[in-house]
């Protein structure tokens, strides 16, 4: 039989053991917990391009497929600021900024080509220096054209797109487009005046909320940030000069519809189906060139992400899910 002094040196003996393996536990929880809150973190990063200074929000594992988010107009990557949560659990997010908008660099009308070929440009070389093989791209709006300009470009690097609301065919063209393609045919002073009424304040709020059900889902400081920056010195002619280039993105439309019907890219329409600008005939359009194409509509307008996050990022993982690594 054990004596006294036996037993109480095997008490001590188990009581260590038992807190030791509470102690390497605990550590594992918290460097667990630490990845996991390190990985979930958005960072929000600068890098020199061309000259230009460019601003990005980064979210995910490195190692894991990466997504490249592409704002439109007339806000930035800070319309993401809810979907890269949701995406950055399993995928690389990286969300940039255009030249002219939110914290990128907005050189003066004068001293910078401000055309869609220019920001196509300007994104190819962000996405060089980053050094991205492959990638699936989410486009929105302005997004599209520039987005789909990188994909002529690196067919090879595109493992899918996410159209949200971003348009390639010219039966997505609401009549809202009426007085910009009128500048289009004449780029008179008259025509070019007309259009500054749209980057006031009533109508970046009219984006926002046109065909919403439920306009208390709209967060105030979306189209408060977005006014700010519109309301920069010089940026009314930045806006205007990108309006008056908007015409060749449609003369464009058929090389955007050929890549798709040639190269068959996965790809995902997420429509807010009450979108003044792009009808749900744009979304339709990319089933009748791609077999690839899937289309889903939401009770929303322009800015579904707003009003849909939740479900539009669970579609998106969905289909991220299937694409090839």
């Amino acid at each position: 039989m054990k004596t006294i002094k036996q037993l109480r040196l095997s008490m001590v003996v188990a009581i260590g053991l038992i807190t030791s393996m509470s102690h390497a536990q605990s550590h594992q929880s918290l460097q667990s917990k630490t990845q996991i809150m390190e990985t979930n973190q958005v960072h929000y990063r600068n890098l020199k391009v061309n000259g230009l200074n460019v601003f990005y929000r980064e979210a995910g594992p490195k190692d894991a497929p990466t997504v490249l988010l592409l704002h439109g107009y007339p806000t930035s990557s800070h319309m993401f600021r809810n979907l890269i949560p949701i995406l950055s659990k399993q995928y690389h997010v990286i969300a940039p900024d255009l030249p002219g908008y939110g914290y990128t660099d907005a050189p003066d009308h004068t001293q910078f080509q401000y055309t869609f070929d220019n920001l196509a440009h300007t994104m190819q070389g962000f996405i060089d220096e980053l050094g991205l093989k492959r990638f699936a791209i989410y486009v929105f709006d302005y997004g599209a054209p520039t987005g789909y300009r990188l994909a002529l470009a690196n067919p090879e690097k595109i493992t899918g797109i996410i159209s949200q609301n971003g348009n390639a065919y010219e039966e997505g063209l609401s009549d809202a487009w009426s007085g910009m393609q009128k500048y289009w045919k004449d780029q008179s002073k008259e025509n070019r005046d007309a259009l500054r009424e749209f980057v006031l304040e009533h109508m970046t709020k009219f984006q926002y909320f046109h065909g919403v059900a439920d306009t208390s889902l709209i967060a105030p400081e979306s189209y408060t940030m977005d006014q700010h920056f519109l309301d920069r010195p010089g940026n009314v002619e930045i806006q205007l000069d990108l309006m008056l280039d908007y015409r060749t993105n449609v003369a464009l439309y058929p090389k955007f519809q050929a890549y798709f019907r040639d190269r068959k890219p996965p790809i995902l329409a997420v429509w807010g189906n009450k979108d003044p600008f792009f009808l749900p005939a744009g979304a339709e359009g990319y089933k009748k060139d791609d077999p690839n194409a899937t289309v889903k509509f939401y009770d929303t307008g322009h800015f579904a992400l707003e009003t849909h996050v939740n479900e539009i990022g669970q579609d998106i993982l969905s289909f991220l899910a299937k694409l090839p690594r």
